[in-house]
């Protein structure tokens, strides 16, 4: 992962890299309803293509429609959880370390978000909270670009997002280094050329991307 030499510009993931992951908070909402631990992510990642958080994240149907639809796929896998009490939990907390980094990597980088989000809440991070609102949009201000897949009506993992960005930032992709915290979401830009790093944790994190991009980051 070492910088080449030729780093322009560093793409982000927002959800579980600037905020911790919602995951934690889908436990707790599991926990409620008898259903197993990530139950939730066992409803999303079946039929990824086409099921209800698919098409809510592609902006192809209203939060009614995917409150509904949700409820009959979950109810399907053995629990009946609504949508509405999932998207009510998304967004989580967000991490001023790494708002921080990406300050210090604005300086001398392009830098844009390319998130997977949904119209509901309060913004691009999906919260319920005015005043968390109000801190996210601040961190929203700093990218160059924001590739929002509720707005282009194409997500994560399709390559088609990746290009979006790149073309916007006027960097190719093998000038370009990618965060998320999804596996699945990494492999498209690591295809295309990007170097990437899976945020596992904030702190690891941030110290992969000292060694891509050769800065010493504040602790």
């Amino acid at each position: 992962m070492e910088n080449s030499g030729t780093l322009k510009a560093i793409l982000w993931d927002f959800g579980g890299v600037f905020t911790s992951s919602p995951f934690e908070n889908f436990n707790r909402l599991e926990e409620k309803h008898g259903a197993p631990k990530d139950f939730i992510r066992q409803v999303n990642s079946t039929n990824p293509d086409d099921n209800a958080w698919a098409q809510f994240e592609s902006n192809s149907v209203s939060l009614d429609k995917f409150d509904e639809l949700f409820a009959i796929e979950s109810e399907k896998l053995g629990f009946k959880i609504q949508g509405k009490d999932v998207i009510n939990v998304l967004s989580g907390e967000l991490r001023p370390r790494m708002v921080e980094v990406l300050k210090i990597c604005k300086k001398q980088f392009k830098v844009g978000c390319i998130t997977n989000n949904v119209k509901a809440g309060k913004g691009p991070s999906m919260t319920q909270n005015e005043e968390k609102a109000h801190q996210i949009s601040a961190v929203m201000d700093l990218f160059d670009v924001i590739i929002e897949s509720s707005v282009v009506g194409v997500r994560k993992p399709n390559p088609a997002i990746y290009e979006m960005a790149c073309k916007a930032l006027e960097a190719e992709p093998k000038h370009c280094a990618f965060l998320d915290d999804l596996g699945i979401n990494l492999k498209p830009a690591k295809t295309m050329g990007m170097q990437t790093i899976k945020v596992v944790t904030e702190t690891q994190a941030i110290k992969d991307l000292a060694v891509i991009t050769g800065f010493e980051f504040p602790d």
